[in-house]
Protein backbone atom coordinates (compact mmCIF):
# COMPACT_ATOMS: atom_id res chain seq x y z
CA UNK A 1 0.00 0.00 0.00
CA UNK A 2 1.33 3.57 -0.92
CA UNK A 3 2.11 5.78 1.73
CA UNK A 4 0.00 8.97 1.90
CA UNK A 5 2.50 11.91 3.07
CA UNK A 6 1.24 14.59 5.34
CA UNK A 7 1.27 17.04 2.54
CA UNK A 8 -1.20 14.66 0.37
CA UNK A 9 -3.41 14.45 3.55
CA UNK A 10 -3.47 18.29 3.88
CA UNK A 11 -4.26 18.80 0.15
CA UNK A 12 -7.14 16.76 1.03
CA UNK A 13 -8.70 18.17 3.94
CA UNK A 14 -8.42 21.32 2.15
CA UNK A 15 -10.40 20.21 -1.01
CA UNK A 16 -12.90 19.12 1.48
CA UNK A 17 -13.48 22.42 2.84
CA UNK A 18 -11.72 22.50 5.82
CA UNK A 19 -9.74 25.84 7.36
CA UNK A 20 -6.29 25.99 8.17
CA UNK A 21 -6.85 26.13 11.71
CA UNK A 22 -8.90 22.80 11.69
CA UNK A 23 -6.55 21.10 9.26
CA UNK A 24 -3.53 22.22 12.05
CA UNK A 25 -5.53 20.33 14.61
CA UNK A 26 -6.07 17.38 12.74
CA UNK A 27 -2.17 16.76 11.27
CA UNK A 28 -0.22 19.28 13.65
CA UNK A 29 0.85 21.26 11.46
CA UNK A 30 2.07 24.92 11.63
CA UNK A 31 -0.30 27.04 9.92
CA UNK A 32 2.83 28.76 8.20
CA UNK A 33 3.20 25.59 6.76
CA UNK A 34 -0.27 24.83 5.52
CA UNK A 35 -0.34 28.33 3.93
CA UNK A 36 3.17 27.58 1.32
CA UNK A 37 1.42 23.73 0.55
CA UNK A 38 -2.19 25.16 0.57
CA UNK A 39 -2.35 28.89 -0.95
CA UNK A 40 -2.98 27.83 -4.68
CA UNK A 41 -5.95 25.60 -3.84
CA UNK A 42 -9.17 27.24 -3.95
CA UNK A 43 -11.06 26.84 -0.70
CA UNK A 44 -15.12 26.63 -0.42
CA UNK A 45 -15.64 26.14 3.52
CA UNK A 46 -17.69 23.17 4.91
CA UNK A 47 -20.57 22.99 6.46
CA UNK A 48 -18.40 21.99 9.46
CA UNK A 49 -16.36 25.23 9.41
CA UNK A 50 -19.50 27.45 8.88
CA UNK A 51 -20.93 26.37 11.91
CA UNK A 52 -17.35 27.87 13.63
CA UNK A 53 -17.20 30.95 12.18
CA UNK A 54 -20.05 33.70 10.75
CA UNK A 55 -21.04 33.02 7.07
CA UNK A 56 -20.08 36.55 6.07
CA UNK A 57 -16.48 36.53 7.77
CA UNK A 58 -16.04 33.19 5.87
CA UNK A 59 -17.49 34.18 2.89
CA UNK A 60 -15.41 37.15 2.85
CA UNK A 61 -12.26 34.98 3.65
CA UNK A 62 -13.10 32.71 0.52
CA UNK A 63 -13.16 35.52 -1.77
CA UNK A 64 -9.94 36.94 -0.47
CA UNK A 65 -8.55 33.45 -0.63
CA UNK A 66 -9.68 32.75 -4.27
CA UNK A 67 -8.40 35.99 -5.91
CA UNK A 68 -5.38 35.36 -4.40
CA UNK A 69 -5.41 31.60 -5.91
CA UNK A 70 -6.32 32.95 -9.54
CA UNK A 71 -4.08 35.80 -9.12
CA UNK A 72 -0.98 33.16 -8.05
CA UNK A 73 -1.70 31.08 -11.08
CA UNK A 74 -1.99 34.35 -13.72
CA UNK A 75 1.81 35.74 -12.48
CA UNK A 76 2.82 32.23 -13.06
CA UNK A 77 1.27 31.86 -16.61
CA UNK A 78 2.76 35.03 -17.32
CA UNK A 79 6.21 33.79 -15.69
CA UNK A 80 6.47 30.86 -17.43
CA UNK A 81 6.04 32.09 -21.16
CA UNK A 82 8.89 34.83 -20.08
CA UNK A 83 11.30 31.96 -19.17
CA UNK A 84 10.56 29.64 -22.56
CA UNK A 85 12.45 26.56 -22.98
CA UNK A 86 14.81 25.94 -20.91
CA UNK A 87 17.86 24.16 -22.45
CA UNK A 88 20.55 21.81 -21.05
CA UNK A 89 22.64 24.87 -20.48
CA UNK A 90 20.15 26.61 -18.21
CA UNK A 91 19.92 23.52 -16.37
CA UNK A 92 24.42 23.66 -15.97
CA UNK A 93 23.78 27.11 -14.61
CA UNK A 94 20.88 26.45 -12.51
CA UNK A 95 22.65 23.70 -10.92
CA UNK A 96 25.74 25.87 -9.89
CA UNK A 97 23.59 28.24 -8.45
CA UNK A 98 21.56 25.81 -6.63
CA UNK A 99 25.40 24.39 -5.59
CA UNK A 100 26.66 27.76 -4.68
CA UNK A 101 23.70 28.15 -2.10
CA UNK A 102 23.44 24.87 -0.70
CA UNK A 103 26.19 22.37 -1.40
CA UNK A 104 29.17 22.50 0.54
CA UNK A 105 32.64 24.38 -0.06
CA UNK A 106 34.88 23.61 2.17
CA UNK A 107 34.82 20.04 2.31
CA UNK A 108 35.89 18.29 -1.07
CA UNK A 109 32.96 16.34 -1.00
CA UNK A 110 29.98 17.05 -3.73
CA UNK A 111 27.09 17.17 -1.18
CA UNK A 112 24.13 19.26 -0.87
CA UNK A 113 21.77 19.82 2.16
CA UNK A 114 17.96 21.26 1.90
CA UNK A 115 14.92 20.68 2.91
CA UNK A 116 13.33 21.09 0.30
CA UNK A 117 12.25 18.01 -1.82
CA UNK A 118 11.97 19.84 -4.77
CA UNK A 119 15.64 21.35 -4.40
CA UNK A 120 16.68 17.73 -3.95
CA UNK A 121 15.16 16.50 -6.82
CA UNK A 122 16.52 19.51 -9.01
CA UNK A 123 20.04 18.66 -7.72
CA UNK A 124 20.08 15.19 -8.18
CA UNK A 125 18.53 15.69 -12.17
CA UNK A 126 21.81 18.37 -12.20
CA UNK A 127 24.26 15.95 -11.22
CA UNK A 128 22.60 13.38 -13.36
CA UNK A 129 22.19 15.63 -16.78
CA UNK A 130 25.27 17.57 -16.31
CA UNK A 131 28.03 15.71 -14.11
CA UNK A 132 26.75 12.25 -15.71
CA UNK A 133 26.24 10.68 -12.34
CA UNK A 134 23.65 7.41 -12.22
CA UNK A 135 21.29 6.63 -9.05
CA UNK A 136 23.68 4.63 -7.38
CA UNK A 137 26.21 7.84 -7.02
CA UNK A 138 24.13 8.93 -4.69
CA UNK A 139 23.22 8.78 -0.60
CA UNK A 140 21.10 10.55 1.23
CA UNK A 141 21.59 11.15 5.23
CA UNK A 142 18.03 12.68 6.90
CA UNK A 143 18.49 14.91 9.48
CA UNK A 144 15.47 15.10 11.67
CA UNK A 145 13.78 17.01 14.90
CA UNK A 146 12.15 14.51 18.26
CA UNK A 147 9.03 15.36 16.55
CA UNK A 148 9.40 13.66 13.19
CA UNK A 149 8.31 9.96 12.56
CA UNK A 150 11.51 8.49 11.24
CA UNK A 151 10.21 5.63 8.92
CA UNK A 152 7.80 7.72 7.66
CA UNK A 153 10.60 10.41 6.73
CA UNK A 154 12.92 7.64 5.50
CA UNK A 155 9.98 6.04 3.06
CA UNK A 156 8.62 10.18 1.96
CA UNK A 157 12.57 10.96 0.76
CA UNK A 158 13.30 7.47 -0.75
CA UNK A 159 10.02 7.63 -3.05
CA UNK A 160 10.63 11.86 -3.77
CA UNK A 161 14.67 10.70 -4.94
CA UNK A 162 14.10 7.51 -6.35
CA UNK A 163 17.04 6.27 -3.46
CA UNK A 164 16.62 3.03 -2.23
CA UNK A 165 17.04 3.43 1.15
CA UNK A 166 19.97 0.91 1.01
CA UNK A 167 21.85 3.74 -0.23
CA UNK A 168 20.87 6.18 2.75
CA UNK A 169 23.22 7.00 5.50
CA UNK A 170 22.49 7.33 9.36
CA UNK A 171 19.54 9.12 10.16
CA UNK A 172 20.88 11.74 12.71
CA UNK A 173 17.80 13.20 15.42
CA UNK A 174 19.29 16.48 16.63
CA UNK A 175 17.90 17.02 20.41
CA UNK A 176 18.83 20.29 21.15
CA UNK A 177 16.23 22.18 22.61
CA UNK A 178 16.21 25.12 21.73
CA UNK A 179 16.58 23.81 18.25
CA UNK A 180 13.41 21.50 18.76
CA UNK A 181 11.44 24.71 19.15
CA UNK A 182 12.06 26.39 16.81
CA UNK A 183 11.78 23.73 13.61
CA UNK A 184 8.99 21.51 15.39
CA UNK A 185 6.56 20.89 12.84
CA UNK A 186 8.29 23.03 10.49
CA UNK A 187 9.96 20.24 8.82
CA UNK A 188 7.66 17.46 8.75
CA UNK A 189 10.23 15.22 6.67
CA UNK A 190 13.45 17.02 8.42
CA UNK A 191 16.63 17.78 5.98
CA UNK A 192 17.95 16.00 2.98
CA UNK A 193 21.98 15.62 2.99
CA UNK A 194 22.69 14.42 -0.43
CA UNK A 195 26.18 13.05 -1.13
CA UNK A 196 28.14 11.98 -3.94
CA UNK A 197 29.81 8.51 -3.79
CA UNK A 198 32.64 7.70 -6.25
CA UNK A 199 32.13 4.48 -6.48
CA UNK A 200 35.92 3.87 -8.01
CA UNK A 201 35.73 6.63 -10.50
CA UNK A 202 38.44 9.63 -10.23
CA UNK A 203 35.91 12.13 -11.69
CA UNK A 204 33.19 11.63 -9.58
CA UNK A 205 35.32 12.13 -6.50
CA UNK A 206 37.65 15.06 -5.32
CA UNK A 207 37.62 15.95 -8.90
CA UNK A 208 34.24 16.39 -9.28
CA UNK A 209 34.14 18.88 -6.26
CA UNK A 210 37.16 20.72 -7.77
CA UNK A 211 34.81 20.72 -11.28
CA UNK A 212 32.03 22.54 -9.40
CA UNK A 213 34.00 24.69 -7.19
CA UNK A 214 35.81 25.79 -10.81
CA UNK A 215 32.22 26.40 -12.29
CA UNK A 216 31.28 28.45 -9.75
CA UNK A 217 34.83 30.68 -9.33
CA UNK A 218 33.94 31.44 -13.49
CA UNK A 219 30.50 32.44 -13.09
CA UNK A 220 31.46 34.92 -9.77
CA UNK A 221 34.00 36.63 -11.76
CA UNK A 222 32.02 36.87 -14.75
CA UNK A 223 29.09 38.35 -12.80
CA UNK A 224 31.05 41.06 -11.45
CA UNK A 225 32.77 42.04 -14.75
Amino acid sequence: MRLVSTKERAIKYRNQGYSYRMISEKLGLSKSTLSDWLKEIPYTPNETVLKRIQFAPAKSAQIAHNRKVREIQTIKKLAKRELGHLTKRDLWLLGIGIYLGEGTKLQETAKIINADPEIIKLAIKWFQKICGLSIENFTLAIHLYPDNNIEASLNYWSKVTGIPKNQFGKTQIDRRTDKTRKKQRKLPYGTAHLKIKANGRKEYGVRLHRRIMGWIETVYHASIV
